[in-house]
């Protein structure tokens, strides 16, 4: 059996499988890569790393959704 961790994903705790990277919790959860920004740990991460960056006990993950309007 896997190991889980804790994260915090739009404030709200999580448990995820050790050694998931990001792109696995977007894919998860099924967010619109194209229209959000990902933070981790105050930090905004670029979208073309997502496969490499992989989560640790207690990380905190904030998800932006852009809204169009005028």
């Amino acid at each position: 059996m896997k190991k889980k961790i804790k994260i915090k994903l739009n404030g709200k705790v999580k448990k995820v499988a050790e050694n998931t990277n990001i792109q696995n919790v977007i894919r998860d959860f099924k967010i619109p890569l194209k229209k959000v920004a990902i933070e981790l740990n105050n930090e905004i991460l670029d979208k073309k790393k997502l496969n490499r960056i992989f989560l640790k006990n207690n990380d905190v993950i904030e998800i932006v959704h852009f809204i169009g309007g005028g």
